[in-house]
């Protein structure tokens, strides 16, 4: 599988909620980078963040180019939390090799933030 049928079936994959079936698709030597917090993640520990982040709803695709060996997507993200339905976007890039997703990027970013003052002309 090239790395845009990789990361299309990771996101189906995640929005399922199957957990169990994502560790076939990351490489024994897997490393996932969160830019907005610097945190990095091995397979195990990317699986299971996932798996027990706190009231996961649903991850929708909405973007995705890919190559042979790289690939980007944009999702939307939903959580329902603290009663409340939050939405994020995240986009993530991948570099595969051997038929696996070796490298991931992510960035998370919540929906409908404001701009800083003076961040847009006038």
């Amino acid at each position: 599988m090239d790395a845009r049928g990789l990361l299309n079936r990771l996101c189906q994959l995640i929005d399922a909620r199957r957990w169990a079936d994502l560790p076939p698709l990351l490489h024994d030597d897997f490393v996932c980078l969160y830019v907005h917090t610097g945190e990095t993640f091995d397979r195990e520990s990317w699986v299971r963040v996932n798996a027990e982040y706190p009231g996961f709803d649903h991850m929708v695709l909405h973007d995705l180019v890919g190559s042979d060996d790289r690939a980007a997507a944009r999702c939307h993200v939903t959580v329902h939390a603290e009663g409340e339905l939050t939405h994020f976007e995240v986009a993530t890039f991948i570099t595969a090799r051997d038929g696996q997703i070796r490298q991931m990027t992510e960035v998370w970013t919540d929906v409908a933030q404001t701009p800083p003052g003076g961040a847009r002309p006038s």
